[in-house]
């Protein structure tokens, strides 16, 4: 498969924070089928990246002790040529600055923002490093998608400082839904989470995984230690399932069964 188009304000690079790096290893790397390099601790702070089929397809971090009372969590980064500049933006949008531009020697800079709705979402300005290599494919990222109490100004943040073009999905009070580009050309999408989504639980992005089979990843993966969230439910996008890894950092995974696109837009 073609290596993932990146454009602009679309998701590039996801990555875990976790507080068990060997644990998080033994369990991605049994599911997914991944393996994993390890950066240099003085350029990179040890800094891990996990592969499928010898490409790039997420990253993985150690947490520090400063970082020990958050949970464990995937992260989704955005990407823009100016990670400065789009910072700013997002500040000045209503958004939150939890990490300024860092540079990423020979790699690119990294940031970290909280959207106007409380979301975290990482920003990526890439060097050599350009994105994941593999998409939607067994293994790799699937979908990207924020679960936004307030629906109405996420759609508007993510218009107004990543330049997204989005497309209605759908429009009832049942199922609000925007994607970032439309049809199978959508990169990412945005939910109402409203109804369900409790109130001591924040907006957030979530990671969605391909699978092959919804049912199988799961009964091996809690084999191993996750816990089932939601599901498993058929979709007109596949079937779908949110688990947890075994330290909590929350994920879901989907299997295409040839009844729509690739994106995910079930919670």
């Amino acid at each position: 498969m073609p290596t993932p188009d990146h454009p602009n304000g679309a998701p590039c690079w996801i990555d875990l924070m976790t507080s068990d790096v060997a644990k998080a290893k033994a369990f991605y790397g049994e599911l997914f089928g991944w393996i994993f390099e390890t950066g240099d601790q003085e350029k990179y702070g040890g800094y891990i990246t996990a592969l499928k089929n010898g490409k790039s397809v997420a990253g993985m971090m150690q947490k520090q002790e400063a970082q020990a009372g958050f949970p464990d969590v995937w992260s989704t980064y955005l990407r823009t040529d100016d990670a400065r500049a789009t910072v700013k933006s997002a500040a000045e949008h209503g958004g939150q600055v939890h990490m300024e531009p860092m540079d990423v020697p020979g790699q690119g800079s990294m940031a970290m923002v909280g959207d106007a709705t409380g979301a975290a979402v990482g920003i990526w300005q890439p060097g050599e490093m350009k994105g994941y290599e593999l998409a939607a494919e067994p293994g790799t990222p699937a979908w990207h998608e924020l679960h936004a109490r307030d629906y109405a100004k996420a759609v508007k943040f993510y218009q107004d400082v990543f330049g997204w073009e989005t497309e209605v999905l759908s429009d009832s009070p049942e199922f609000r839904y925007t994607t970032l580009g439309a049809g199978d050309d959508a990169k990412a999408g945005i939910m109402d989470a409203s109804d369900y989504l409790p109130a001591e639980v924040p907006a957030s992005w979530q990671v969605y995984f391909a699978v092959e089979d919804t049912d199988a990843t799961i009964e091996k993966a809690v084999a191993m230690g996750a816990e089932v969230i939601d599901g498993p439910d058929d979709s007109p996008f596949g079937r779908l399932a949110t688990l947890s890894d075994p330290t909590g950092a929350m994920f879901k995974i989907v299997a295409d069964t040839g009844q729509g696109t690739e994106a995910a837009a079930d919670a």
